[in-house]
């Protein structure tokens, strides 16, 4: 058995509910600007890309952290400031593919 399953399971788990929903959305704006009437500028496309794969990249850096961190045999306290840090760096990566996919989609 694995030493702190549940936690690395739950850690997980974390992490690809940030890839499902980076996925979704980078997929929904393609889609929707392919039922579009207009064309769509490249720059767009990539910047959506973009914008997805920073979230995925930045969630893998945080599961990894998180990882490290659950399998130290010390209690460390909640208020890490490099878990907070991460964490508000993939919620700005969120906003920033948001943005991209209203761009992408808006006529």
């Amino acid at each position: 058995m694995i030493f702190n399953f549940e936690l690395h399971a739950s850690n997980e788990r974390t992490f690809l509910s940030w890839v499902r929903t980076a996925v979704a959305i980078v997929g929904f704006g393609l889609a929707a600007a392919r039922l579009g009437q207009r064309t769509v500028p490249h720059w767009s496309t990539w910047l959506l890309f973009g914008a997805g794969a920073a979230v995925v990249m930045i969630a893998w850096l945080r599961m990894r952290h998180v990882r490290k961190r659950i399998d130290l045999e010390e209690r460390l306290p909640d208020d890490d400031g490099s878990a907070a840090t991460f964490l508000l760096l993939l919620v700005m990566a969120l906003f920033v593919l948001l943005g991209s996919f209203a761009v992408h989609v808006a006529p």
